[in-house]
C-alpha cells in the first residue's frame, strides 16, 4: 500500500522512518514515510498520484472506509459515488446546454428564412412577368419609334443633341432610382438594427438583476470551505491512522515493538505479551501500562469522532457544490452581459454609419433630381413640332429601358437573397446532426451518476447473491442493496437524493422469511458484505484499469472454509491479489499459491 500510494499506510510505533519500495516491469516506484510531530508524513514517487479510490475499494484492511461503512451501517451510497467529480459533469452540462440552445437558435432561424422563400419565390415570378411584358412594351414601343423616324437621315444632326440629352436623362433616372433604393435598403437596416437594440436592451436589463457584487463574496466562502474540507481531509486520514493503529496494537502488541528493554531483564514482547494475558498492553507514546479496556474506550472514542469528521465532510461537500453552481450562474451572467454590450455598441456603430450613409445618399438624390429637372427642361428647349411625335417615342422607349432596368436590379435581388438562403438552408442537416448528437451528450451526461448507481447497486446485489448462495450461511436467505431517493435540503433549496439502503432478510426454522438488520448479522457476514460493497466500487470504478491490485487483510472473523470461498471468488476479479492469512486459514487454501511467510 505504501509503494503503491496509499495515505492508510503507517510505521511501526518504535520507529521513525520507513521505506516501501514496488518494482514492477522495467518501474520502480517508493515511498518514505517520516514520524513528524506525532503525525506520518510520506514522501517519494509512489505508483498512484491519487491513491482515494485505490484507498477506498483496493486495499481492503479492517479499517477500510468501505467495509467499515457497511458495518457502522453507513450511507453507502455517498461512499461509492466519492470519486465521481460530479462538479465536472455539471460544468459539462452547462456547456452542451449552451451548446444546444445555440444550435436552436440557428435552426430556429434557418425555419424562418425558409417561410420565406415562398413570398421570394412568388415575387422573382412576379418580377419575371412584369420584365417580359415591359420587353415586349419595349419591342413596339421600338417598333413604332422606327416608323416614325422615316426621316431620321436628313433629322440626324438636329435630333442628335436632342438623343444625347434623352440618353443623359435616362442614365441620370437609372441613378436615382439606384440611390432610392439604396436608402430604402438603409433605412429597412436601420429598423432592423433598432429593434435589435430593443431586444438587448432588454435582456442587459435582466442580467443587471444578476448576483454580480455577491462573486467576491462567494470566492471567499469557496475557498473558506475548500480550506475547511482540506483540514478535514487530514484530520480524517489522521483519525483513521491512529485507530488503525490502536486496534493492531490490541491484536498483537509484540509486533510493533522490538528489542531488549532499558530497564527490564526480559525482551520487550515477552513483557508485552504477559500484559496481554493479564488484559493490559503497554502504551506505544509513554511505556506505560494500560487496561486493554482503557484503549478499546478510546478507540471509540475517535471512532465517534471519525464518523462526526466525514459528517462534517458531507455538509461542507454539499455546501460547496451549491456555492459552485451559482458562482457559476454568476460568471456566465457575467459573459452574457457582458456579450450583450459588446454587441449594444457595435449596433450603436452601425446604426450611425448607416444614417451617415443616408445623408450622403440624400444629398446624391437631391443633386440627380436637380439635374434630371435641368435636362427635362433643356429637352424642352430641343423640342420642335416636327419632332414631337419621334421624342415621344425616345422618351417611351427610355422610359421602358429604364422600367426594365429597374426591375431586372430587383429581380437580381430577390435571387440572391433565395440562393442565399438555399446556401443556408444546406448546413441544417449539419446541424441536425450536431444537435442530435448534443442531445444525446446531454442524455449521457445526466444519466451518468445514475448509471453508476444503478451499476453499483446491480454488482453489488449480483455478488451478495453468488457468494451467499456459495458460503451457505444458516437461515441467511438474501442481503441486497435497495436504492431510494429521498428529499433533502441543500441551502435554501430541498433536493431529491438518492439513498442505498442494505437490506437482510432470514428464515426461521419453520422457513418463514423475516427481515433484519446489520446490527444483528454475525461478524463474519459482515465482514463478507463489507468485501462485496468494496468490490462492486472497484469494479464499477473500473479500479483494475489503474490499480491492477487488490489487498486483503484481518479476515479472521470468517471461518477457514470459508476464507478459502472468498479468495477464490475476489482472484476472479482482482488481476493481483495479496491477502494475509493466519496459517491455519492459509492451509484451508485448495491451490498452491506464492506465499511469503517471513518480512
Amino acid at each position: 500500500m505504501a509503494a503503491l500510494g496509499s495515505d492508510q499506510a503507517s510505521l511501526k510505533a518504535d520507529s521513525k522512518e520507513g521505506q516501501a519500495v514496488l518494482e514492477f516491469g522495467e518501474e520502480t516506484y517508493q515511498q518514505t514515510l517520516h514520524r513528524r510531530n506525532g503525525t506520518i508524513v510520506t514522501e517519494g514517487d509512489p505508483y498512484l498520484d491519487n491513491p482515494e479510490v485505490a484507498d477506498l475499494f483496493a486495499f481492503l484492511l479492517e479499517s477500510n472506509e468501505a467495509r467499515q461503512a457497511v458495518a457502522r451501517g453507513d450511507d453507502l451510497r455517498d461512499l461509492i459515488m466519492r470519486p465521481v467529480d460530479t462538479d465536472a459533469i455539471k460544468a459539462e452540462i452547462q456547456q452542451l446546454e449552451q451548446r444546444k440552445t445555440q444550435i436552436d437558435n440557428e435552426l430556429d432561424e434557418l425555419d424562418n428564412l425558409e417561410n420565406q422563400l415562398p413570398d421570394l419565390e412568388a415575387k422573382r415570378t412576379r418580377l419575371i412577368d412584369e420584365i417580359d411584358e415591359l420587353r415586349d412594351e419595349l419591342e413596339t414601343a421600338e417598333e413604332e419609334l422606327e416608323a416614325a423616324n422615316t426621316d431620321v437621315e436628313t433629322r440626324r444632326e438636329e435630333q442628335s443633341e436632342l438623343e444625347e440629352k434623352f440618353d443623359e436623362l435616362r442614365d441620370t433616372r437609372s441613378e436615382l432610382e439606384r440611390v432610392r433604393n439604396r436608402i430604402e435598403t438603409e433605412r429597412e437596416s436601420i429598423e432592423a438594427l433598432e429593434d435589435e437594440r430593443d431586444d438587448v436592451e432588454a435582456n442587459l436589463e435582466e442580467l443587471q438583476a444578476g448576483g454580480e457584487a455577491n462573486l467576491g463574496r462567494l470566492e471567499a466562502e469557496i475557498d473558506t470551505l475548500q480550506a475547511e474540507k482540506d483540514e478535514l481531509n487530514e484530520e480524517i486520514s489522521q483519525l483513521q491512522r491512529t485507530i488503525q493503529f490502536n486496534e493492531q496494537l490490541l491484536e498483537d502488541p509484540g509486533e510493533f515493538f522490538g528489542g531488549e528493554a532499558d530497564n527490564n531483564d526480559g525482551p520487550v514482547t515477552d513483557q508485552l505479551l504477559s500484559d496481554a494475558d493479564s488484559e493490559t498492553v503497554t502504551c506505544w507514546t509513554c511505556g506505560s501500562s494500560v487496561a486493554t479496556d482503557q484503549i478499546e474506550s478510546t478507540i471509540e472514542q475517535l471512532q465517534s469522532v471519525y464518523e462526526d469528521r466525514l459528517n462534517e465532510r458531507s455538509e461542507i461537500n454539499d455546501e460547496l457544490e451549491e456555492k459552485r453552481a451559482t458562482r457559476n450562474e454568476i460568471e456566465e451572467n457575467r459573459s452574457e452581459y457582458q456579450r450583450a454590450n459588446r454587441r449594444l455598441e457595435s449596433i450603436g456603430d452601425e446604426i450611425e454609419r448607416r444614417r451617415d450613409r443616408i445623408a450622403d445618399l440624400t444629398d446624391d438624390r437631391e443633386a440627380f433630381t436637380k439635374e434630371i429637372t435641368e435636362l427635362e427642361s433643356e429637352i424642352d428647349d430641343l423640342e420642335t413640332d416636327d419632332s414631337e411625335d419621334i421624342l415621344e417615342q425616345h422618351r417611351e422607349v427610355n422610359q421602358r429601358e429604364f422600367e426594365i432596368e429597374r426591375k431586372e436590379s430587383k429581380h437580381d435581388d430577390v435571387e440572391d437573397k433565395i440562393a442565399s438562403i438555399e446556401e443556408r438552408l444546406d448546413d441544417r442537416e449539419g446541424l441536425q446532426d450536431r444537435r442530435e448528437k448534443t442531445t444525446e451528450e446531454l442524455a449521457d451526461l445526466r444519466t451518468r451518476i445514475d448509471q453508476i448507481e444503478d451499476s453499483a447497486v446491480e454488482e453489488f446485489n449480483e455478488h451478495m447473491e453468488s457468494l451467499l448462495e456459495i458460503l451457505e450461511y444458516s437461515n441467511l436467505e438474501r442481503i441486497w442493496i435497495d436504492q431510494t431517493t429521498r428529499d433533502v435540503r441543500e441551502g435554501r433549496r430541498k433536493v431529491t437524493k438518492s439513498s442505498f439502503d442494505l437490506k437482510i432478510v432470514r428464515s426461521t426454522e419453520e422457513g418463514a422469511a423475516y427481515e433484519d438488520s446489520i446490527n444483528h448479522l454475525s461478524e463474519s457476514e459482515r465482514e463478507v458484505t463489507g468485501l462485496v460493497f468494496a468490490l462492486a466500487g472497484y469494479l464499477v470504478h473500473d479500479v483494475y484499469e489503474t490499480v491492477p491490485f487488490m489487498l486483503l487483510d484481518s479476515l479472521e472473523a470468517i471461518d477457514s472454509e470459508r476464507i478459502a470461498t472468498v479468495v477464490e471468488y475476489f482472484e476472479s476479479y482482482a488481476p493481483y491479489l495479496t491477502v494475509a492469512l493466519l496459517e491455519e486459514d492459509a492451509q484451508a487454501l485448495e491451490e498452491e499459491h506464492e506465499t511469503i511467510t517471513t518480512i
